[in-house]
């Protein structure tokens, strides 16, 4: 059980900080579908690939006081932002997590926006489609987002270009 929060903790070390729910959901599949060993659950949902466990963990941690969670009003929203705490990373320290160097790949998520993270998950979601058949799928699941021919070929290309950013 606390090995998979220790990864999280581990994920939020190298970060520094995540800004938005839906930003860190996106990240943790992204990375996950990349090999990387977190193992929340994910279904479909609203916003793309979902996991409950990870926002349970993620809320368990906040109560430990090893993850800061910051609430910030926006005109018409709450914008949350999550840094790993002192105590977060006392603990971490005095665990052993098997996860490899993330810092190339944090980066360069951290780099997107949710909504590119979005449609990014989406298409992971439905790899096991043809490249023709994920463009429908996002077109049809994703309508109302109304994603461009050169934001897909940007998400696929990006797909492609995500193991090159490890530091392994």
């Amino acid at each position: 059980m606390l090995d998979n929060h220790a990864k999280l903790l581990y994920f939020f070390s190298q970060a520094k900080q995540v800004t938005g729910r839906k930003k860190l959901q996106k990240m943790i599949y992204i990375l996950q579908q990349n090999r990387v060993p977190f193992e929340e659950k994910y279904q479909f949902h609203f916003y793309g690939p979902y996991s409950e466990e990870l926002t349970l963990r993620v809320e368990e941690l906040c109560n430990l006081h090893f993850l800061d969670e910051e609430k910030e009003e926006k005109s018409n929203y709450h914008q949350y932002h999550y840094t790993i705490t002192e105590d977060g990373q006392t603990f971490l320290n005095q665990f052993e997590v098997n996860m490899p160097d993330l810092q190339g790949q944090i980066n360069h998520l951290q780099n997107c926006s949710a909504r590119f993270l979005e449609l990014v998950s989406t298409m992971l979601y439905f790899s096991y489609l043809s490249k023709e058949e994920i463009i429908d799928k996002v077109h049809t699941v994703k309508a109302k987002l109304k994603y461009t021919e050169e934001e897909m070929n940007e998400a696929f290309q990006f797909v492609e270009e995500l193991p090159d950013k490890s530091s392994h």
